[in-house]
């Protein structure tokens, strides 16, 4: 027996240019634009998610005082590319 995954309509105002790509989008890929909308939305929370995660960890970093001096990265930045590169500050 399949098991129904409960949905609800979330509405959005979008400029039109966006929703026309979104019906282009839904004909070459022979999808609905509903799924088109859901696809997108799954994947920018996705990303927005990795990105708080990524936030939290770099404050953790800042507060157990695992940083790197501004001034030892700039230096090695600046050696990229040159004869003599400085070694990945630590």
């Amino acid at each position: 027996m399949a098991t129904s995954v409960k949905t609800r309509s979330v509405t959005a105002h979008v400029p039109v240019d966006l929703a026309e790509k979104v019906d282009e989008m839904a004909e070459r890929l022979e999808r609905s634009k509903n799924w088109i909308v859901k696809q997108a939305l799954c994947a920018w929370i996705d990303l927005e998610e990795e990105r708080s995660r990524l936030t939290r960890e770099a404050l953790a970093d800042v507060d157990a005082d695992r940083v790197i001096d501004h001034q030892a990265v700039q230096a090695w930045a600046d050696s990229l590319g040159t004869d003599t590169p400085l070694p990945v500050p630590h």
